[in-house]
């Protein structure tokens, strides 16, 4: 098979060929190892991440039976029958408990960056230095539960991001979808996809939830998802 840039394919505009016929900023190709380790994370961040988030944001609003009346109630004003980009996009309560889910359970254990340069910075009155070349790490599943930043961290409040509380605008308090230069550029379509998922499930089925309590997470998954008893009972709505 010949190397990737020698084979142009012609008015192709699929991802793949995208890679193919990408460049660095000194006009070097990607190399095969660059393309299929690009693959394998937009495959990764489009499939697991945003499977596991519907999942556990259902489990928390069919567990609020107040919640989910607030749910259908507010599907209702703003989408009716017809559930599109738009009506979507107006879905506030729908939007919080995303958040409030990744806030609680988010996907990833650590979040991890190289050091590119000496880093000083002072905290809490006191000098450091993070040399070039270390790696930092953070816990979003340990920071986002941080009770001075998010009070009642372990209950689930959608209403925390509403006005006047909007306790997740404090810089970096909130990490769903990381932070900073690098944070997930796919986060507006995940906010699309969920809320669009679930907004047809619930439009399609009375659905209700059957454990006593919540299922543990299973961290020892590459994707942090829920073990355990998971069970919901449905049917069809007339």
């Amino acid at each position: 098979m010949p190397p990737h840039s020698q084979s142009k394919a012609a008015n192709r505009t699929d991802i793949l060929d995208i890679f193919i016929n990408t460049n660095y900023k000194d006009g070097t190709p990607l190399s095969d190892s660059d393309i299929t380790g690009l693959l394998i994370a937009l495959l990764f961040a489009g499939q697991h991440t945003s499977s596991i988030t519907s999942t556990w944001t259902a489990l928390f609003i069919l567990k609020d039976k107040a919640i989910m009346e607030r749910i259908m109630k507010e599907q209702a004003s703003v989408a009716g029958d017809e559930i599109s980009y738009d009506t979507v996009q107006e879905m506030e309560l729908m939007h919080n408990c995303m958040r409030e889910a990744l806030r609680m359970h988010p996907p990833l254990v650590l979040l991890m960056r190289k050091v590119k340069q000496d880093l000083n910075f002072n905290a809490g009155g006191r000098d450091y230095l993070v040399p070039k070349g270390d790696t930092v790490m953070i816990s979003p599943s340990v920071g986002m539960r941080i009770p001075t930043v998010f009070p009642n961290p372990d209950t689930f409040d959608p209403d925390r991001y509403a006005p006047p509380r909007e306790e997740h605008k404090q810089p970096y308090a909130y990490l769903g979808f990381g932070g900073g230069m690098h944070s997930c550029m796919g986060q507006n379509f995940a906010f699309v996809q969920v809320k669009t998922v679930l907004s047809v499930m619930f439009s399609m089925y009375e659905m209700e939830f059957i454990p006593d309590e919540m299922p543990d997470c299973d961290y020892e998954a590459m994707v942090v998802g829920p073990k355990g008893d998971c069970r919901v009972r449905y049917k069809a709505r007339e």
